[in-house]
């Protein structure tokens, strides 16, 4: 019987120390450092003292390191006999940076706030995580105070549901869309409004900012209408500076990148892309068989909180802002392009990188029924998928390849929200409960009843101090650890 090599030997015994050539690889996939002779049972701990030292930082940075896609949680002789990982070769290691700051779960409803005489359709932190808006059926707009946990202000002005509410990036202003078509701005500060946009024919659909590192304070500001075109507004004059027409049924989502370019889904199966800076159509991606409901962008978390860190906290000086926001993009984009999810009523995701090319990067399937929202991590090396098949499913941000299903509701799964760190994810759902979610273990953390009916919207505040929740119910949660 032949022999197997000395290697392969030692490791399934695991009783002789054995050694492995390893290889860094950064996110990019280009090598970093020399190869290395590293014992089997080196810990993730240990490599990440070995790279920081190659890296020469200054202060030591937490990383994740993944070998052939899977992470790598515990000593690394034992994760390669558990994936099977032949060590014939030079092992490359992938490291990917970790937030510095770590984000605890949530676990207890620490606030229920009652005022909207309907159901919330949505609520959104601010940049800075330290104030609330939601809109909802019964009209209005309501900013609410974190401190207190109670109602600042009722901003009225829209005559039917409020479907979309979204806080500009240097959170001086947010944009309310309704069901007729109509859009308005608010002070945040004093529940004044600022005016209304007129122009839609119909339901607004998204409204997005433009990035803080491109304008600030911020300027102008795009929105989806189910007439099926997308319009550029100036908040200050509330005009409508272009109109961008080419779908053909409604607009479902829109969103203002950070390279010049504004993308837009549809339920004509298509994704457009567009100059920001005169509406011209750039290309037009197309690969769904049905209407596509949404859709993330890999920078995302750096687009919408712009200059202010994980704290809240921003430079003063507008220049000084407009910079640390840009520097928060590039790391956010990490050397590359920025890459597009979308999920539709086909049952598929696909990865794009629309600023180079119109061919996707991946077709993810395995989902079951429609998909209803689709979000990268901050650090944009993962994306959650929630889906109608009551379950939630877990991509790689960078190749597209499935990585975990998350199954715990017992209804369909609404909307996702991720913790600023990306370690950890909320779901809400139509049986009326939160989950949160350990990206680590893939398992569920906590089970956070409450709700008295379904959970439309859910979000994670960038400081990771809270998570908010509205519904059927027409009642506002807070969550908090």
């Amino acid at each position: 019987m032949a022999e197997r090599p000395a290697k392969q030997q030692k490791l399934d015994a695991s009783t002789t120390p054995a050694n492995v050539i390893i290889q860094f690889q950064s996110p990019e996939g280009e090598a970093t450092g020399p190869q290395l002779d590293v014992p089997h049972d080196v810990t993730p701990e240990q490599l990440e003292t070995l790279l920081n030292g190659l890296l020469q930082a200054e202060e030591r940075l937490p990383y994740s390191f993944f070998v052939e896609e899977q992470e790598l949680a515990a000593e690394l002789g034992a994760h390669l006999l558990k994936h099977k990982v032949s060590v014939e070769s030079v092992l490359h290691v992938m490291y990917q940076p970790q937030a510095v700051f770590k984000v605890r779960a949530v676990t207890r409803c620490t606030a229920s706030m009652p005022g909207h005489a309907e159901a919330v359709l949505s609520v959104n932190f601010s940049p800075d995580g330290r104030r609330l808006a939601s809109g909802s059926g019964d009209t209005t707009v309501r900013l609410w105070d974190l401190n207190t946990q109670t109602p600042k202000h009722t901003c009225k002005g829209h005559t039917s549901w409020v479907l979309v509410v979204a806080w500009s990036p240097d959170a001086a202003i947010v944009a309310s869309g309704d069901h007729s078509g109509g859009i308005w701005l608010w002070d945040p500060s004093t529940g004044k409004p600022l005016g209304q946009c007129k122009g839609h024919r119909k339901f607004i659909a998204s409204i997005s900012w433009e990035p803080a590192h491109v304008e600030l304070p911020s300027r102008r500001f795009c929105s989806g209408s189910k007439d099926a075109t997308i319009k550029v507004w100036e908040a200050s004059t509330r005009r409508c500076l272009f109109t961008m027409s080419n779908h053909t049924q409604a607009i479902t989502q829109v969103k203002w990148g950070g390279d010049g370019l504004i993308y837009s889904a549809a339920r004509d199966c298509s994704i457009n892309v567009w100059a920001a800076a005169d509406g011209r159509m750039v290309r037009s991606l197309k690969g769904h068989g049905h209407w596509v409901n949404t859709m993330s962008l890999s920078t995302d978390y750096a687009l919408r909180t712009g200059a202010f860190d994980h704290t809240g906290n921003a430079p003063a000086d507008t220049e000084a802002a407009k910079a640390a926001a840009k520097q928060r993009y590039d790391a956010a984009r990490g050397g590359r392009p920025e890459r597009l999810v979308t999920g539709s009523d086909d049952f598929t995701l696909f990865l794009w990188e629309p600023s180079t090319q119109k061919q996707p990067l991946a077709r993810m399937t395995g989902h079951m029924q429609l998909i209803n929202q689709v979000t990268f991590s901050p650090d944009g090396r993962w994306i959650i998928s929630a889906s109608f098949d009551k379950s939630a499913k877990l991509w790689d941000g960078m190749k597209g390849a499935f990585v975990a299903t998350f199954r715990g509701h017992v209804g369909p799964v609404y909307q996702v929200a991720w913790s600023a760190d990306s370690r950890l994810f909320v779901s809400g759902s139509k049986d009326s409960t939160l989950k949160v979610w350990d990206l680590r273990s893939k398992k569920l953390l906590m089970d956070l009843p409450g709700h008295a009916d379904e959970v439309f919207s859910v979000d994670w505040s960038p400081d990771g101090e809270s998570v908010a929740s509205g519904g059927k119910d027409k009642v506002l949660k807070l969550w908090r650890r």
